[in-house]
């Protein structure tokens, strides 16, 4: 009884603090908003992320972007956030089945990998079947990570078999490998690619098609900011946040 009344009193405060800082009943979000997403929205949801902030003064949010399994452990130890953006429901399914998300987790975009090279593709990549060609070194994501599990499925369905070089945490520290040289290749999605362009080149693979990783988001049920998160989710999901995510190369759910 008193735990609960000590979160009632908490939550009653944290409202005043919000509402003390409203310009004259805006109707607009104010307040800090932590938002726990995969990698491979750092671009679109940064962006996002602005555009928000500018369409509601006085809030700020915050990202942690990683692996979507790392952020998912994060949530289930106690780590604070307000929404959980994850690349695949495997990883969002192990926060949904320890409580803590509020809602249904709704899926907002869908990703396809590719093989991301250097430019010029100085090692002749042109295929899935490359990858297992001796001497190249290759990166992948780990399997526990969205990346990696696609990637699996894709070369466990061709049967091409490859011994990677370096298997990275998310998608981000994969695609870096190739960015130093110290990787000829790197299965990474369309979208992570796609904005390191200027660094990388990108060889689409049919085999992709049977490995398309589905992206969910959910506010969280300890989240200190509610009200904040889930007018971030509506943001997400309304036509200018699908148009940062379909510019940045993700396909609509």
């Amino acid at each position: 009884m008193y735990v609960k009344l000590g979160r009632l009193v908490s939550a009653a405060l944290a409202g005043l603090v919000l509402l003390s800082g409203s310009a004259c009943g805006s109707g607009k979000e104010e307040g800090a908003v932590t938002v726990f997403a995969a990698a491979s929205l750092t671009e679109s949801f940064t962006k996002i992320g602005k555009d928000f902030e500018a369409a509601n003064p006085g809030t700020k949010v915050t990202f942690n972007f990683a692996g979507s399994s790392a952020l998912a452990t994060q949530i289930n130890q106690g780590a604070p956030a307000d929404l959980f953006a994850s690349a695949a429901p495997a990883n969002m399914k192990t926060v949904t089945d320890t409580g803590n998300a509020e809602d249904t987790p709704v899926t907002f975009a869908k990703n396809q990998l590719v093989i991301a090279v250097r430019k010029g593709n100085p090692k002749g990549i042109t295929s899935l079947a490359d990858l297992a060609r001796p001497g190249l070194k290759i990166a992948l994501c780990a399997e526990q990570v969205p990346c990696g599990a696609a990637a699996k499925k894709a070369l466990d369905g061709a049967k091409v078999k490859v011994a990677p070089a370096t298997l990275e945490q998310d998608v981000k520290a994969a695609l870096t490998k190739v960015k130093l040289d110290e990787a000829d290749a790197a299965l990474v999605y369309r979208t992570d690619a796609k904005a390191a362009s200027a660094e990388v080149q990108a060889i689409e693979f049919p085999e992709s098609a049977s490995a398309v990783s589905e992206y969910l988001v959910v506010v969280l049920k300890k989240a200190p900011n509610k009200k904040g998160a889930e007018a971030f989710l509506a943001h997400v999901r309304s036509d200018k946040g699908m148009a940062a995510l379909t510019g940045a190369g993700f396909q609509a759910p």
